[in-house]
């Protein structure tokens, strides 16, 4: 076991509190294998009737996946131990998704790609007025996976497309709105809530109820219809043709966010979202985005997008395609096309 994943019991609640607070508790390789492990010890264990996932001191509940060992991955080794990070990384997120117990993921603070993976999945997902969640990936030459097809693609109206593209983030009221959160508490109040969960795990539901808080106003609802009319389309090239067409502040601005990000991913996106919804299960979709992510992981805009935004961080990418237009449908099809059977992902 490693000190950056740390694993207790608590009356008959497990817990899983990420224990990375340098790195916002980004996820890396012996986390993913910490919460596994202890998923599946608890998951015949009559002692643990419920498990929650939080995180220890810091300022986020999880920052995402460890980018820049992906990225080094990606330069040095063809991506070998990236893809083997993803692949134990979305059996983790399946994992969570179909576990018979129920599993309460407190997403205080900053929630973002890998930390969005391992919440969405969960049964219940606590928003406080601290949280921030987002689906960054296209600003960094990435895509929005760790299942963000199959939730993205399920939101109401178009609002997964648009936070899929632009990386958007949501506060905790339009976490609740938008249906990343299923419960909405003041973060005073988390400490009572294990507390209770501990106690009583069987009781989740009004637990969290008895404690939820009426949340602000959600901003995001204000833009929901423009969402649906400027996102309505799969084609990248339209919706960038309807927000030029648009005179909206609103419009202007999501127009000048999306000019920032990966041609390349945005394309990706919309097409993994369309695909979602004609699966018949999550596993399904994580077969997708594992053959996806086998392939953006060696793509340039990768390593370029990491190159900077985090490694020398001027923001300004090269994208490759750089343009929209140069991103073909042959380029996608190779992007979305089966691996050999022996490099499928599987679930556990």
């Amino acid at each position: 076991m490693t000190d950056d994943i740390l694993v207790r019991t608590e009356g008959g609640m497990g817990v899983l509190s990420l224990n990375r607070p340098k790195a916002i508790h980004a996820l890396n390789r012996a986390m993913v294998d910490g919460m596994t492990a202890a998923l599946l010890k608890w998951r015949d264990d009559p002692a643990i009737g419920a498990v929650i996932i939080d995180h220890s001191e810091g300022r986020g509940f999880c920052a995402g996946g460890d980018i820049a060992f992906l990225r080094n991955s990606a330069l040095t080794d063809e991506g070998v131990a990236g893809r083997k990070f993803f692949f134990d990384e979305y059996r983790l997120n399946h994992l969570i998704m179909t576990y018979e117990k129920p599993i309460v993921a407190f997403m205080d603070g900053i929630t973002m790609g890998g930390g969005v993976g391992i919440a969405d999945p969960a049964r219940y997902r606590v928003a406080t007025e601290n949280t921030r969640l987002a689906m960054p990936e296209t600003g960094i030459g990435l895509f929005p996976d760790v299942g963000g097809g199959w939730f993205l693609s399920r939101m109401k109206g178009r609002l997964g497309q648009y936070l899929a593209l632009t990386g958007a983030r949501m506060d905790g009221a339009e976490c609740l709105w938008a249906g990343s959160a299923t419960h909405y508490l003041p973060s005073a109040a988390l400490a009572e809530a294990k507390a209770k969960i501990a106690a009583n795990p069987g009781d989740i539901p009004a637990i969290l109820h008895g404690l939820a808080a009426a949340p602000p106003e959600p901003k995001i609802a204000a833009q929901a219809d423009a969402i649906a009319r400027l996102f309505a389309s799969d084609r990248y090239e339209d919706i960038l043709a309807a927000l030029a067409a648009d005179s909206s502040e609103f419009a202007a601005a999501t127009l000048g966010s999306l000019h920032t990000k990966s041609p390349q991913t945005c394309k990706v996106a919309l097409r993994q979202l369309a695909a979602s919804l004609t699966l018949p299960d999550f596993a399904a979709n994580m077969v997708m985005e594992y053959r996806i992510c086998s392939r953006v992981l060696l793509r340039p805009d990768f390593a370029e997008g990491v190159r900077a935004v985090i490694v020398d961080k001027d923001n300004a990418p090269k994208w490759n395609p750089a343009t929209p237009e140069g991103v073909t449908e042959d380029m996608l099809d190779a992007i979305f096309a089966p691996l050999p059977e022996n490099e499928e992902w599987s679930p556990l």
